[in-house]
């Protein structure tokens, strides 16, 4: 075995764990990155640890967040997972230094796959590992986001291997890289992957109709299709799961014909349309691709003592409070609600990108720029409102995800591959310096005419108001006007940035068409300046003030003196703390089981309950949920706690029913309910009650025994049959009830609680929580690896035979 051409990819590897630790570099001093979505996913999976830890097992269900939900998309660990195994072994790095090194592994082995010189894949796949979007999603937490786009380009190498008729290779990689990226567990992410192997193929689809190659095409949708089955297959425990709650959850349509004030409801299969275009990319903002700040960056930016903002406040409000304010200071003015950072590709990147469009001619070239204007015309969300309705409403699945702008992820893919597909060609000696030239002027001209353009008169084209600015108006006259000059300040420092940036990189390369550089000092200079470019933006966001000690992570809600006085309650109960937005919150989940949670994916039902009568303070309902206690601010806003002597308990009997023909009659029967007495039933679950009269017996009672996150144990004492609620959520899928060792049916009641018929005398009830997708879910599992371990090795086999009698 020849040792010495494994070499280059050993060097590759061995940069690209060095430089994802040297940008995350307080990792090896043990420190953690705080990021705030992580922060809130460790007080909603805290029970599920416990439950492991206690139990070494899965309980695949919790209470301490909604009032119940499944964990599949929390946090779970599902049977023969050895994907996950092989992903573990793959992100070997501490946190968040592990991502990064995906990012930089996975965009290299794509530009392998295209044949790009294993330099300039280096220089690629750093450059796009350290785009500003990608380091910014860690920064605040999204890892499953950033752990899907990192296995993103190893599936598109795959894709690419099968079509250029390397095709165990391509089986494999498209195999086990598309199994990685499903395993990442971000629906989103892959959604808009395969859009973007959607693009790849009608581009090709086309090349075969013209050379009449459709066979060929065929034989290599044919492959791909088995690999992405086998993807999927050896995913089946996760898909079925995710698939099962999906339709629980606020990504599933609504029974609801009716809002919160009672107009009518957009009927709709998935989410609700403001919902999902609420992050909509400004058209001017995709600017922010080439000019970082153009829009001013992000709403909480880092200016010095020279600003403005600074200025202005320390003569009104003193030097701390304008030093605190300056270093978060407001500065992007676009329509979105928030942004932590902008969507920077690279000046360089654009740069190469606008060339490859007048250089590199191929199919590759079409579905690249395809893809990007396709991803940037559908970030813009409600601004190009035609075309995202059209998706919205015609194109499957898309209504279930929101934040449209996050599809820029496409080409943040793409731009990077056609830049380094425009290097390789440009310094290709074959490749005549006639288009050379041409490429070179044409891209040189629009993307440093466009940056001087903004150097120059940016300042004067642009108004740098945001909607935002009216509420700091209101608290200081005239803070308007400082905050427009800084945000100016910085559109002309990163207009200039951009603009050197551009006059650099065309200066290496002209200066190496003339013969002046070697090969080696063109990759080396532009290298630096790749890594200057990206770096330098990426490091004002994420940077080493970011990173925390690991205790502070491992408990990132410190435990309050209400916490401890709530804690004192060994019973089972729920807290609802109004000190926070109930249902964007994971810190009271940390220490309690709560009434409200932080998911993307929230059970439906529940959201509906809050949004028409949680949020309304309807105490009845805090009463059926069992909301023992309520935090709330007090006078002087500060937090309080009240104890709720009326909650319901964990389960009572009820005197009388109330039985309503539709959801809308269902949630607003609870605005004058007396939960204690009487149950609201939809007529469709009349049956478990056909036979059943109420009688009373004072005397009559029902008691939680037994508490685990998977299974609830019941007491039962009663004269007479009874009809018993439980302050539980109502889910169809795996929970089973048994009356002394026998299964009996239950049922939802109040438009989100269990209700079930207990006979008369004494029993014990248990909930169990049995769910039978992950059985089946763990069969296909088996299956799906076996095929593909046996698929490969047969076809190694076959061609080793065939290579014998050749």
């Amino acid at each position: 075995m020849d040792l010495k051409k494994y070499l280059p990819f050993a060097i590759a590897i061995l940069a690209f764990v060095l430089v994802a630790l040297a940008y995350f570099s307080p990792v090896l001093e043990g420190k953690k990155l705080f990021q705030s979505d992580i922060a809130q996913f460790r007080g909603m999976s805290k029970e599920v640890q416990e439950f492991r830890q206690e139990y070494g097992e899965e309980p695949y269900w919790t209470n301490r967040a909604f009032g119940g939900m499944p964990t599949y998309q929390l946090s779970t660990y599902y049977p023969h997972d050895y994907i996950k195994k092989i992903d573990s072994v793959l992100r070997f790095l501490p946190r968040p230094a592990d991502y990064l090194f995906l990012y930089f592994l996975g965009f290299f082995i794509l530009l392998l796959a295209l044949k790009i010189d294993w330099e300039l894949a280096v220089v690629g796949a750093l450059g796009f590992g350290l785009s500003t979007y990608l380091i910014i999603i860690l920064g605040v937490g999204h890892n499953a986001k950033a752990h899907a786009i990192a296995y993103m380009p190893m599936v598109l190498a795959g894709v690419l291997l099968v079509f250029n008729k390397k095709y165990l290779l391509g089986f494999v990689v498209t195999t086990l890289s598309m199994a990685l990226e499903v395993n990442a567990s971000h629906p989103q992410m892959t959604y808009y992957l395969l859009f973007t192997i959607l693009i790849f193929g009608v581009v090709y689809l086309i090349e075969a109709m013209k050379q009449k190659n459709l066979k060929s095409f065929a034989i290599n949708v044919g492959i791909l299709s088995v690999a992405m089955i086998l993807a999927l297959g050896v995913n089946a425990t996760s898909l079925l799961a995710t698939k099962e709650y999906a339709n629980f959850s606020t990504r599933s349509a609504s029974e609801l014909t009716i809002n919160p004030d009672g107009s009518a409801k957009e009927p709709t299969s998935g989410l609700d349309r403001s919902y999902i275009t609420e992050y909509s990319y400004g058209i001017a903002e995709t600017l922010d691709l080439f000019i970082p700040r153009f829009y001013g960056g992000s709403n909480n930016e880092k200016l010095d003592k020279e600003s403005y903002t600074y200025r202005f406040l320390k003569d009104k409000a003193g030097r701390k409070q304008a030093l605190n304010f300056a270093e978060n200071a407001p500065m992007y003015w676009g329509d979105q609600p928030i942004v932590a950072a902008p969507a920077y590709v690279g000046a360089i990147f654009i740069f190469l990108f606008v060339m490859g469009i007048f250089l590199v001619k191929s199919n590759l070239k079409k579905w690249l720029v395809a893809a990007t204007i396709f991803s940037i015309l559908l970030s813009w969300g409600k601004n190009l409102g035609f075309l995202t309705d059209l998706f919205i409403d015609y194109v499957p699945m898309y209504n279930k995800f929101r934040a449209v702008s996050s599809i820029q992820v496409i080409a943040e893919i793409c731009i990077p591959v056609l830049a380094i597909l425009t290097l390789q060609k440009f310094l290709d000696k074959d490749v005549s310096k006639e288009d050379k030239f041409k490429a070179f002027k044409y891209g040189f001209a629009i993307v440093g005419g466009t940056a001087l353009l903004f150097t120059i008169g940016g300042a004067n084209l642009l108004t740098f108001e945001s909607f935002r600015d009216a509420s700091y108006e209101n608290m200081v006259p005239g803070f308007t006007q400082a905050l427009i000059e800084d945000r100016r300040t910085i559109f002309f420092q990163d207009s200039l940035r951009s603009l050197l940036l551009v006059i650099g990189a065309a200066l290496v390369l002209y200066l190496s068409s003339k013969n002046k550089l070697s090969r080696n000092i063109t990759l080396s200079a532009l290298l630096v300046l790749v890594l200057i470019d990206m770096a330098g933006v990426a490091k004002r966001y994420v940077n080493d003030d970011d990173f925390v000690s690991k205790r502070q992570i491992e408990t990132p809600f410190a435990m309050s003196s209400i916490d401890q006085e709530i804690i004192k309650d060994e019973g089972h109960y729920r807290v609802l703390n109004f000190t926070v937005n109930p249902m964007n919150d994971g810190s009271t989940s940390f220490y309690h089981n709560s009434i409200g949670g932080y998911h993307a994916a929230k059970p439906r039902r529940y959201q509906e309950l809050f949004d028409f009568q949680i949020a309304k303070n309807n105490i009845e309902v805090f009463n059926m949920l069992n909301a023992k206690y309520i935090i709330f601010p007090d006078q002087n806003n500060q937090a309080a706690v009240q104890l709720n002597p009326d909650a319901n308990g964990n389960a009572w009997f009820v005197s009388g029913v109330k039985f309503v023909t539709s959801a809308n009659e269902e949630i607003k029967a609870l605005d004058s309910l007396n939960t204690k007495d009487i149950a609201v039933i939809n007529v469709k679950d009349q049956h478990y009650l056909k036979e059943f009269q109420f009688k009373r017996d004072s005397a009559a009672s029902i008691t939680l025994k037994h508490y685990k996150a998977n299974e609830l144990v019941y007491e039962s004492h009663s004269k007479v049959d009874q009809l018993a609620m439980f302050s539980e959520i109502f889910y169809p899928h795996g929970w089973n009830a048994y009356i002394d060792g026998e299964l009996h049916p239950h049922f939802r009641a109040n438009y989100v609680l269990r209700a079930m018929e207990i006979p008369k005398g004494k029993h014990t009830i248990e909930f169990k929580f049995e769910p039978q997708v992950i059985q089946m879910g763990s069969t296909i599992v088996l299956i799906s690896f076996g095929l593909m371990i046996l698929i490969p090795f047969g076809w190694y086999l076959k061609n080793k035979k065939d290579d014998r009698t050749s």
